[in-house]
């Protein structure tokens, strides 16, 4: 689904919220402008808009069926994330001057990927399921921050969403596929939880914010294949790395 480029770009969490450093780092001398304060008036306006660009790294939170036997040659499943990307149009409203209701609809292209391996002929099959979705989001965050310094302010997010993948197979008819497939319900919700720096610019408001989205959905649809049956639960899981621009 995505150019294969793509998942070099967030290869870790870590690199992630190294790349954010090292961007704050690289703007800070800028944003400074000997002191000056950008943007003064920026804080008395109650609306604001503008657009975030976003990389996530996503995989499953899941949880095995208790009394399932690994005797049917399943020895293990490997949880494996993957990189993705997403877009989002950015509409705030400044309740008070510390917080903030923000409103990011937008689209979230997620992949994800279980390893199965099983016992076959005195060796291991490794069978891959990977799933990609495309949400479409409509998340209400509730945005604390602190007050202005200079130019910077840091503040925290959290929150939830509703989401509905428009890339999902839960239709499909696993009679007519040449193997079965990891099916999983096209609706979606989660919590929100994450943390960001605004830097005033002289003409728009930037931000760097990283962000957990933890699905309180099981999403798994159970029909009994190889697949499923070993599986009690599936929930997403994200960790979103996100650079969002203000006017």
């Amino acid at each position: 689904m995505y150019p294969s480029a793509l998942f070099n770009l967030f290869p870790s969490r870590k690199h992630l919220l190294a790349i954010g450093v090292a961007l704050v780092a690289a703007l800070g001398p800028v944003a400074a402008q000997q002191g000056r304060k950008n943007l003064a008036a920026f804080d008395t306006k109650k609306y604001h808009f503008g657009f975030a660009l976003s990389g996530n790294r996503s995989d499953f939170n899941l949880a095995l069926t208790p009394d399932y036997s690994f005797s049917d040659s399943l020895q293990s499943i490997i949880n494996q994330p993957q990189a993705g990307f997403d877009l989002g149009l950015v509409a705030s409203w400044d309740a008070t001057k510390n917080l903030h209701v923000r409103f990011i609809p937008g689209l979230s292209f997620q992949d994800r990927s279980l390893e199965y391996r099983f016992e076959e002929g005195g060796g291991t099959d490794l069978k891959v399921r990977r799933t990609e979705s495309v949400y479409l989001n409509f998340p209400l965050l509730l945005k604390l921050r602190t007050d202005r310094i200079g130019n910077y302010a840091a503040y925290a997010l959290f929150g939830g969403k509703f989401s509905r993948d428009m890339q999902s197979q839960e239709e499909t008819n696993q009679q007519l596929a040449s193997d079965f497939i990891l099916r999983l319900e096209s609706g979606n919700s989660s919590f929100d939880l994450g943390a960001g720096v605004d830097i005033f610019l002289p003409f728009f408001k930037f931000s760097i914010e990283g962000k957990f989205e933890l699905g309180n959905r099981n999403i798994l649809i159970q029909d009994d294949s190889r697949y499923s049956a070993p599986l009690q639960s599936l929930k997403t899981r994200s960790f979103i790395l996100s650079i969002c621009f203000e006017g």
